[in-house]
């Protein structure tokens, strides 16, 4: 890869994140008397902010709830799971820093909220890696629009053609590729019945991050 811009997404590609929002909204419909096989619908919220996640989750299910109500109760477990359980995937340091010391200027487009995202990178401690963090709720829409993509590249003083966006979910890289953006697919086993789809729709595939620095330095 010779790009010099980097457009890494959080959840999935960075952080070892994705088992727990994985079981987050079965778990919150369960607690609500709500059984049932939701493959298809975590895979239709995979890239929608939490807002409109809700929003969806408060219509399919007719819940009581409202969807603000139902973003605190979602919001307050996972906040437990950045502060205490969730790490980095392996390699990620070492390429980020790698990056960084070849003159790469990085930053982070994520549908989880910003609170979530600080908390979890301080702890981590790859904040400063990055030159700012956007939040699709910030601009309003998820990963099924380029909007965040593109902001962050104006953000960055890019152009999509001059710009890696690095992302494990299959719509964020048609989104981003369609948009103009190089696109490196990132495996997660979240993912993985996606992932053939994932490496033919990218521009470079990241089976492994540790691979990836050893190709970088």
């Amino acid at each position: 890869m010779d790009k010099k811009y980097c457009i890494f997404d959080m959840d999935g590609t960075l952080v070892d994140s994705m088992p727990y929002w994985g079981r987050l909204s079965v778990d919150f419909l369960n607690s609500r008397g709500i059984p049932g096989d939701f493959s298809d619908l975590m895979k239709r919220i995979r890239t929608m902010t939490t807002p409109e996640a809700c929003v969806v989750l408060k219509r399919e299910f007719s819940l009581p709830d409202t969807p603000d109500e139902i973003e605190e109760e979602l919001s307050r477990v996972m906040r437990g799971h950045y502060e205490r359980d969730i790490g980095l995937k392996e390699g990620v340091r070492s390429c980020l820093e790698t990056l960084r010391a070849q003159g790469c200027r990085l930053c982070i487009v994520t549908a989880t909220a910003l609170p979530l995202v600080h908390v979890c990178l301080q702890r981590l401690g790859i904040m400063d890696l990055f030159e700012f963090i956007l939040s699709c709720e910030e601009v309003g829409r998820g990963k099924d629009h380029p909007d965040a993509f593109l902001e962050a590249a104006r953000r960055l003083g890019s152009t999509p053609q001059e710009t890696a966006v690095f992302e494990d979910a299959l719509q964020a890289l048609r989104t981003a590729k369609e948009a103009g953006f190089y696109t490196a697919a990132v495996y997660d086993p979240a993912a993985d019945d996606s992932w053939q789809e994932c490496v033919r729709t990218a521009d470079e595939a990241v089976r492994d991050w540790k691979i990836l620095v050893e190709r970088e330095s």
